[in-house]
């Protein structure tokens, strides 16, 4: 039994609990990086499919997610139980992340179908995992402060999953040959990943304490309508959704980034190493930064920090090669303490809305919350593929990316950085109204 602290009376999350919950994020992490790093590129580069279709093939199965996780929220709000969700959801969308890649047709517009009805079907599977997964900090513990120390954790083991799903993606595709095989060889890596976070999940929180609320309400009508009028976590909801988008248009772009300015092999998984590796170290700090100053400052700062970086990116192939990796890092500085503070004032927002309710509503303000990012992050390849398609990018089916004119090389490089940056930067103006001290 954990003792409670005298100076709170609060009980500390035991670490088992901390690092249990933590592996789930090896799901999220490589679900929500992994998708938005490869597909893009392999429908364009290996498949054929042009630039246009593509970005759709990608948007709608994730557009499909707005309406399943409100549903997935109202049902673990109903069951009472979230950890079931984490195993059965899990391993079941590790096995269909790997069927995205292992499709019977080689390039065209069924090739392309494939891939998109098997995202879907994997993309609703995440959607019965994420959104009990996310509901469940607000009951694992009532504290202010203990739900950043968890959230902290996540987001760690967040960074590690984006490092290791995000770097090592598109290094297994190389190794295992490229093309097809390279891509299969890659999603039965990372559904291997996804079925271990899901299990470490699982087992982690096993006989954890829940802080529960009394019954939720019987209408899901009456639920939504409960979370709108809830203003702190409508503002923090339409950020979340606008800095998602950024941070999805950011990912679509690795590739292309690395492919066709700087024109480096194996670019993406430096990039990323870069990208996350300063990340874990700075992780500590925004921790400090956030008990020092307070949750919704450091989401402004970290954010403003990740759109400088960002922007900075456009001089990419003029400066020298260092002044472009330290560029991402600070990119990845931003993104860590962004990903810290917005996910940790989703608790504060939830318990605010118990204390003012009455009522366990955690799953629906989840669902929402998953429904927002998921569409996010399905827009970002979406208006990535765009700027391609406008830019005139001309795809490939042989595996191996076309050579690209003056313009298209802009489109891709305008992408990746003014577009991610405006989205990130802009979003925090939605916070105006959000108060942090009211949530404490």
């Amino acid at each position: 039994m954990t003792l409670a602290d005298p100076s709170t009376g609060v009980h500390p999350l035991p670490r088992r609990t901390l690092a249990g919950y933590a592996l789930g994020s090896l799901v999220t992490g490589s679900f929500g990086t992994v998708p938005g790093l490869l597909l893009l590129p392999y429908l364009t580069d290996t498949l054929g499919v042009a630039a246009g279709a593509a970005g759709l093939f990608v948007l709608l199965p994730k557009a499909w997610d707005v309406l399943v996780n409100p549903v997935a929220g109202r049902l673990s709000d109903r069951s009472g139980a979230r950890r079931p969700y984490l195993i059965i959801a899990g391993l079941l969308l590790g096995v269909l992340f790997a069927a995205i890649f292992a499709g019977p047709f080689s390039h065209g517009g069924a090739a392309g179908a494939y891939v998109a009805f098997s995202f879907l079907a994997a993309a609703t599977a995440y959607a019965f995992f994420q959104v009990p997964y996310v509901a469940m900090p607000a009951e694992l513990t009532g504290d202010y402060a203990e739900r950043t120390r968890l959230m902290t954790w996540r987001v760690a083991v967040i960074a590690v999953a984006i490092l290791v799903s995000g770097a090592l993606a598109p290094l297994v595709v190389d190794l295992g040959g490229g093309g097809l095989t390279g891509h299969r060889w890659s999603g039965m890596f990372v559904g291997s990943l996804i079925v271990v976070g899901a299990l470490g999940a699982f087992f982690g929180t096993r006989g954890a304490q829940q802080h529960t609320a009394p019954e939720p309400e019987s209408s899901l009508r009456v639920q939504l309508a409960t979370a709108f009028a809830n203003v702190p976590f409508r503002g923090l909801l339409l950020c979340w959704i606008v800095q998602s988008a950024g941070i999805g248009t950011l990912l679509a772009g690795v590739q292309y980034f690395a492919d066709h300015i700087l024109e480096q092999d194996s670019g993406a998984t430096f990039l990323f190493a870069a990208f996350v590796g300063p990340a874990l170290l700075v992780m500590p700090l925004w921790s400090r930064v956030g008990a020092r100053l307070g949750k919704l400052r450091g989401l402004i700062i970290a954010s403003l920090l990740f759109a400088v970086g960002v922007v900075a990116l456009l001089t990419a192939g003029v400066m020298p090669a260092p002044f472009t990796y330290a560029f991402v890092a600070v990119v990845g500085c931003g993104y860590a303490g962004q990903q810290v503070f917005a996910m940790a004032m989703l608790p504060d927002c939830i318990a605010y809305d118990t204390a003012r309710t009455g009522r366990r509503q955690a799953g629906v303000f989840t669902g929402l919350w998953t429904a927002g990012e998921t569409l996010g992050l399905a827009f970002g390849p979406g208006i990535y593929a765009l700027i391609l398609q406008v830019f005139g990018y001309v795809s490939s089916s042989t595996g191996v990316p076309a050579t690209q004119d003056g313009t298209a090389k802009l489109g891709v490089l305008l992408g990746f950085t003014v577009v991610p940056g405006l989205l990130v930067g802009a979003a925090v103006l939605l916070l105006r109204r959000y108060d942090d001290r009211g949530q404490r």
